[in-house]
């Protein structure tokens, strides 16, 4: 006895269904594969009756509109295309729970990164035009695993709702008008949430079609304007005493002249070229055109900016091509359809239910300045601030290092001269003309430096490194890092200043009083510290100039 396969509840499922295909199109009936035009000649009572019926649930002339909207609203197309290829070109990640087995989860990455499931995926994104869409897997056992084998994206049109909630997904048959219900349990349904609603009325091609109809009248109605004003008018004049044959003459080659460039008439007739302004034209229907695009676009995409003409470079950099909380609803969307229809079923089916399941994610990331990015992090990192180099390489696109790689870093220096920074550079003087006046502990009796022997601040090491390299050092960067480890302990430095400060705060009991404690609390002094700080730090700063000039 074959054991049976059981789905993610645990529950028995018909093997014999998942290598059969349930909504193969057949050559008639209402999965054929040919269907009646309905966007020729349409006209706003057809375009009402096609939607009122959609509705209620006879959606076939609706999603057959939808379909030509696609072939002949050219900007329509452009953008519903913009939107889709703007989810396929989102990369899916899997991400498992703690402690899966790990067998499950590279079962799962395998079937997540098959080309057929890619393209299942730019398939399954029609669904946001239409309010859903249908791929139907077939599922055979293959290196030793039961998988689909085959994706079979099925036409919209060969499914239909239940009569009641308009919710439920059947499959429509030539046996029953309200159709039959689903039995293969692994037919994946994208019912995408545009708007809320019932899933027929939630695609964005039912607000579309109206402008589809609109552009079309104007599109022809521009062309039979441009038909009789963008030619100049012949106008043929005849004396009173022209002959009947005369006229006709006259008139034929007023008609001709177009095509021919050349005619004959009696004499004594004229032919005249009557200008006509045309500009009129373009301003009533490629205004109403350019406006409709432009509510096409903001429909479909979100905005203009990226669409339409008009935008500057600077204006359409703020934008995305599809704007970014539509793309990442869009993709949360899907992601949630195929940890429903696909991901728990592969895995019950070869591992049997488990409790939890990976997850597939579409991640849709933030745009960022990558320089701004990166310029703050440096700036904070003197400073103590801790950031993650994983974190930092996602948001650079980075991958992790292999162990062979040859790694950037900062250059190195002799190590030799960091133990013994004397050995390269001792009591370097400051110039006649800068000495400082007093003797700052740290600094010799002429100005010089006098650090003990094996000193490893960062202004020795920067001396030691000029005196090594011939003064190629970046000045700029050792300043820098100087200032960050002097400022690790600025708060004790710069406390005895106001010590006598806050004593004066706790005895005065009033503003007065505080100010004539001030001269007081001034004499008592406490900025020793800070002031050897800051003359050592002058010094050391004074060096790196001189020696870099």
């Amino acid at each position: 006895m074959v054991s049976p396969i059981l789905g993610p509840d645990g529950r028995p499922i018909d093997r014999t269904l998942l290598a059969k295909e349930v909504a193969a199109p057949t050559i008639m009936g209402v999965r054929a594969t040919h269907h009646e035009a309905v966007a020729s000649g349409l006209k706003p009572e057809r375009l009402v009756h096609v939607l009122r019926q959609a509705q209620l649930g006879n959606a076939r002339d609706y999603l057959t509109l939808a379909e030509e909207m696609e072939e002949r609203y050219l900007h329509y197309a452009s953008q519903v295309q913009t939107r889709r290829l703007a989810i396929e070109g989102v990369a899916p990640t899997i991400e498992s729970p703690k402690g899966m087995d790990k067998r499950i989860v590279e079962a799962v990455h395998e079937l997540v990164e098959d080309a057929g499931l890619l393209d299942t995926i730019g398939e399954l994104t029609d669904g946001i035009a239409k309010g859903y869409a249908v791929v139907e897997p077939v599922w055979e056992y293959e290196r030793k695993l039961l998988r689909p084998v085959a994706w079979k994206p099925r036409d919209q049109r060969f499914f239909q709702f239940d009569r009641i909630t308009l919710r439920e997904l059947r499959l429509a048959t030539d046996r029953n008008i309200d159709g039959e219900p689903i039995t293969k349990p692994t037919f994946i349904c994208h019912m995408p949430r545009s708007k809320s609603g019932i899933p027929i009325r939630r695609g964005f091609a039912r607000a579309a079609c109206w402008a589809f109809m609109l552009q079309s009248f104007a599109l022809k109605d521009w062309a039979a304007f441009a038909e009789i004003y963008g030619v100049p008018l012949r106008l043929g004049k005849y004396h009173p005493a022209a002959s009947t044959a005369d006229k006709q003459a006259l008139l034929r080659a007023v008609a001709g002249i177009a095509n021919d460039a050349a005619a004959i008439i009696p004499q004594g007739m004229e032919i005249d070229f009557v200008e006509a302004d045309g500009g009129k034209g373009e301003a009533v229907f490629g205004g109403l055109l350019e406006y409709l695009d432009k509510q096409v676009s903001k429909l479909v995409v979100g905005q203009t900016m990226t669409a339409d003409d008009g935008s500057s470079m600077a204006q359409a950099e703020v934008h995305d091509k599809v704007r970014i909380d539509i793309k990442q609803a869009d993709c949360r969307q899907l992601a949630n359809t195929l940890n429903r229809d696909l991901i728990p079923w592969f895995v019950a089916f070869n591992f049997g239910p488990q409790d939890a399941y990976p997850k597939v994610t579409l991640p849709v990331p933030e745009p960022e300045d990558l320089k701004e990015l990166t310029e703050g992090v440096a700036r904070l990192l003197p400073y103590g601030f801790k950031v993650g180099q994983k974190q930092m390489r996602e948001k650079l696109g980075l991958s992790e290092p292999e162990e062979d790689d040859e790694l950037l870093g900062p250059p190195s220096r002799p190590e030799s001269t960091l133990n013994d920074p004397s050995k390269a550079l001792k009591d370097q003087p400051v110039p006649a003309q800068e000495k400082p006046k007093g003797k700052p502990a740290g600094l010799s009796a002429d100005g010089g430096f006098a650090h003990p022997r094996g000193c490893g601040c960062s202004g020795c090491r920067a001396f030691v490194a000029l005196a090594a390299d011939g003064g190629g050092l970046d000045v700029d960067a050792e300043l820098d890092t100087l200032l960050a480890e002097e400022m690790q302990d600025w708060e004790e430095v710069a406390d005895p200043i106001f010590v006598g400060l806050r004593e004066a705060l706790g005895k005065a009991t009033s503003y007065s009083e505080l100010i004539a404690m001030l001269p007081e609390i001034a004499g008592k002094g406490g900025a020793d510290q800070l002031a050897e700080r800051l003359a050592r730090l002058t010094a050391i700063a004074r060096g790196l100039g001189d020696v870099s000039d």
